[in-house]
């Protein structure tokens, strides 16, 4: 077996619109396509023994060990192997159940398609369900524990953290979108301006200066006490002689930690003497320059949990232990108090392992215990000297225990140190008696509390403490989410995306849009290229500026990686025409429709899809919609337009010249087609649907129609705004054309505004794509002999594969095809094309260059037309 290809897809995808994170494995099984699982002897008791929780798998039987049965009876191994995929990922504690396993056209040839919680485990994944797999075939031992420990590492490196995760969680609760920003814990919630950023549990609206007060132990304490909070005594040490006379003033037993510390690292408690005061300063400052001495207070260790200056949780908070029973060792005991099922690897469960490091031999040590020590029966060991959850330390939920008079030191406190989110650490006896009664004192505060120890307790209520964060950063009434509207289809997609950006942009609206030449930002190129996948529309909902989002959305990227974006307000489908079929497992119009169904099936709810109704495969997409639809079409009179006005669906139609929209059986006409420039005087057709799609989906969206009516009017067709559409460039004695068409409807659509053109000859400047299919480059060259009377054949880019001499004939037999007596003449490179055209055009003469690389189409055609007119004016 081989692996062809494994992608990740992280939006609404062709598998599904609802599962979006999906890994998809294109899997060649070789040799083993001709040997299902009942062809290969032991492998049903193999696969059970190995995977015996695999009898929770239902499968297609729809009952307790139906995935077995399959085996039984037989099934193909991409189909075992999705089975395998998701269930190493569950035995290393991410569980997640979708899978699907489809053969392509290819014989043999499979995608496999299963869930994942974090995409590197869910790579990781697909590559060793393919490993396990084999070893079953073969009968060999495989480790599956060293892949499963494997998948736990990966998971604990880049996974957020279980106080970020819980905010996301959280959040995605309520419907708000998140965006990881990188590979750490930095999250942005929300899209465009309605968008709110967070670290960890540091939030946008954490202040910077309380960060710093906060992380400055010396100045926190210093603060508190000017506020008569409770604070421990001591002082700063940098060496042995301030530590020598810090210890005279306070006494002993003190606590040594850096002052920039954090998690605990580098403490050390209950020092007593002057030998261990020294060794713990020298601890210390292998984390810290400067270290803190204060006076060891006696009690429990509280955590209180303030957020937006309110109390929400708080938690007592005991170190890693162990408990004695008269024979086991410690490290026996370790041993057993790791086997919890509550205990986990890093942050994966409730609970931490317990692991034995310098900290833990210290504390043994000042006992005169080893790990070999059997502790006396109901003895406690403690195994670290802080509390941290991380370290193994448990924690007993004690919010609703807590003194009134207790709480409002705490919320106090934030408001002293002036943090949004803050930990506040208590050494007392109990938070159930005022901290002046019982001689508790704060320890220290914290600028970005861990959650964990509240939201799973190892004891006591859990707390949702990220709610009261959504709450602060999302109150009731504020968006999260910007506007989006998707555009795909076949051709048109540029255009149409391009008016509805001018048009939200005319209505006041700070607009980012992305197309297949670039990443705009009301007006101004972000990025130049091909942005009409997943990265780039994230680019714009990341932008704090933007208002707006207008997407182009190509086939390219659903196949890769899913759509940017999890839904969207309005989507359109241009129409959906034979365009890079043969290529990634899409070789029908259906597949394409299937493709293109996912920007619609995207929509919320309430929103809209704008379908094509001159369009079968948009009609037969309509069909699976559960969102709001509405149609545009050029013909009025056509019995699709009519049943749909009697349903009193709404529908832009293209009737008596004017852009209408219809409901039911009013209409209200938005503007004559002939006022609309980028219908070339009422001239392209093709440039009439894109009109009536944008206008459609402008009105649906709540635009006024007389706004919309200028906008219309002012979108002017040229090569700044619309390059590689329909760009004329209009000489003296002759007229260039530049036009993007790059497929059969993209050609006729062409033809179709040739047909209304005036000329004495028209010239074409044509060429094929090579990853298209054959009748594809035959059926563009038929239609450009019967639309041009000479053609200039130049192949320079996108041969993928295809020798220049193979599309060239293609080419020449198309042209052939048209029936019509057509000169031709091969140039290679397409600017020497261009310049050929242009140097020998006669009046009259119309030339259409249908190009693929618009932009040295344009600057060479601009740069004859700078001279000419440079020329005019000398």
């Amino acid at each position: 077996m081989k692996i062809l290809k494994v992608q990740a897809l992280r939006g609404p995808n062709i598998w599904s619109v609802q599962r979006k994170k999906l890994i998809q494995m294109r899997l060649d099984l070789e040799e083993m396509e001709e040997f299902p699982t009942n062809k290969i002897d032991g492998f049903r008791e193999r696969i059970e023994a190995m995977f015996p929780t695999m009898i929770e798998h239902r499968c297609s039987e729809g009952c307790r060990g139906g995935f077995f049965m399959r085996v039984e009876r037989g099934t193909w191994m991409g189909h075992v192997i999705e089975h395998i995929a998701l269930e190493i990922q569950t035995l290393a504690g991410m569980e997640t159940g979708f899978g699907r396993t489809r053969e392509t056209k290819t014989p043999g040839t499979y995608n496999v398609v299963f869930s994942y919680t974090e995409e590197n485990v869910g790579m990781f994944a697909a590559e060793s369900a393919v490993n396990i797999a084999q070893s079953l075939i073969d009968g060999t031992e495989y480790n599956l524990e060293a892949d499963i420990q494997k998948m736990r590492e990966i998971r604990e490196r880049v996974r957020l953290g279980p106080s970020t995760g819980s905010i996301v969680e959280e959040a995605v609760a309520r419907d708000i979108p998140w965006i990881r920003l990188g590979t750490n814990s930095l999250v942005q919630l929300g899209y465009g301006v309605n968008q709110m950023r967070f670290q960890a549990t540091i939030t946008c609206k954490t202040s910077n200066i309380a960060v710093d007060i906060a992380c400055n132990k010396e100045e926190t304490k210093r603060m508190l006490d000017n506020a008569s909070i409770p604070v421990a005594s001591g002082s700063i040490c940098v060496d042995d002689e301030d530590l020598e006379a810090c210890i005279k003033k306070i006494g002993y037993p003190i606590v040594i930690k850096p002052l920039d510390g954090n998690h605990g690292k580098g403490a050390s408690i209950n020092v007593t003497n002057w030998e261990d005061a020294k060794s713990g300063l020298a601890f210390a400052k292998e984390y810290s320059r400067r270290v803190i001495v204060e006076k060891f207070i006696t009690g429990f260790d509280f955590r209180v949990l303030v957020i937006d200056n309110k109390l929400v949780a708080a938690a007592k908070r005991v170190p890693a232990h162990v408990v004695g029973n008269g024979k086991d060792t410690i490290q026996q005991l370790i041993d057993t108090t790791n086997l919890d099922p509550r205990r986990g690897y890093g942050h994966e469960n409730v609970l931490t392992e317990i692991t034995v490091d310098r900290d833990t031999l210290d504390l043994l040590e000042k006992l005169d215990y080893t790990l070999e020590t059997a502790p006396k029966n109901g003895e406690i060991v403690y195994l670290k000297s802080t509390a941290n959850l991380s370290t193994g330390g448990t924690s007993v939920d004690v919010t609703d225990m807590m003194h009134p008079e207790n709480i409002f030191l705490a919320e106090r406190i934030s408001r002293v140190i002036g943090l949004d989110v803050c930990g506040v650490d208590i050494m007392a006896e109990n938070l159930t008696q005022p901290l002046k009664e019982n001689g508790g004192c704060i320890l220290e505060v914290n600028a970005a509390p861990g959650f964990r120890m509240h939201l799973a307790p190892s004891e006591g209520l859990p707390r949702n403490v990220a709610s009261p964060v959504i709450d602060m950063l999302y109150p009731l009434g504020k968006p999260s989410r910007i506007p989006i509207i998707a555009v795909t289809g076949t051709n048109g997609k540029t255009t149409t995306t391009r008016l509805l950006a001018h048009i939200v942009k005319n209505n006041g609206y700070k607009v980012g849009f992305t197309t297949s030449d670039g990443i705009y930002i009301q007006n101004h190129m972000m990025e130049k290229g091909d942005t009409t996948g997943p990265i780039s529309a994230e680019y714009i909902l990341k932008d704090p500026t933007v208002e707006f989002a207008v997407l182009e959305t190509a086939r390219g990227g659903i196949l890769r990686s899913g759509l940017g974006f999890s839904r969207c307000d309005i989507a359109v489908i241009t129409n959906i025409q034979e365009d890079h079929l043969g290529l990634s497992d899409i070789h029908t119009l259906d597949d394409l429709a299937k493709v293109k169904s996912v920007v619609v099936r995207s929509v919320k709810k309430d929103g809209w899809a704008v379908l094509n109704a001159d369009d079968e495969y948009c009609m037969k997409i309509a069909n699976d919609l559960s969102c709001n639809v509405a149609y545009f079409s050029m013909d009025e009179e056509s019995a699709i337009v009519k049943k749909l006005s009697k349903e009193g669906k709404i529908v832009a139609v293209y009737e008596n010249g004017f852009i209408t929209v219809k409901k039911g059986e009013w209409k209200i006409r938005i503007e004559r087609a002939t006022h609309v420039p980028l219908t070339m005087g009422g001239k392209a057709k093709f440039m009439i649907a894109n009109v009536l799609a944008a206008t459609l989906a402008s009105y649906l969206w709540g635009f006024k129609t007389e706004d919309i009516s200028l906008s219309l009017q002012t979108f002017i067709p040229s090569a700044a705004q619309t390059p590689g559409r329909m760009n004329i460039f209009e000489f003296k004695k002759f007229k260039v054309l530049i036009d993007f068409a790059h497929n059969p409807a993209g050609y006729r659509g062409v033809e179709e505004y040739l047909s209304s053109v005036q000329a004495t000859k028209k010239i074409g400047i044509i060429a094929g794509v090579g990853d298209r299919r054959d009748e594809d480059i035959k059926e563009c060259a038929m239609i450009a002999g019967r639309m041009f009377d000479h053609i200039i054949i130049r192949q320079e880019k996108h041969l993928r594969g295809r020798t220049e001499e193979e599309i060239n004939n293609l080419i020449l037999e198309g042209i052939e095809k048209s029936g019509r007596n057509v000169t031709h003449e091969i140039i290679t490179k397409e600017v020497e094309a261009l310049k050929h055209a242009i140097n020998s055009a006669e009046e009259g003469t119309f030339i259409t260059a249908l190009s693929d690389v618009i932009t040295n189409a344009i600057e060479t055609v601009q740069e004859y037309l700078d001279k000419e007119n440079e020329a005019g004016a000398v």
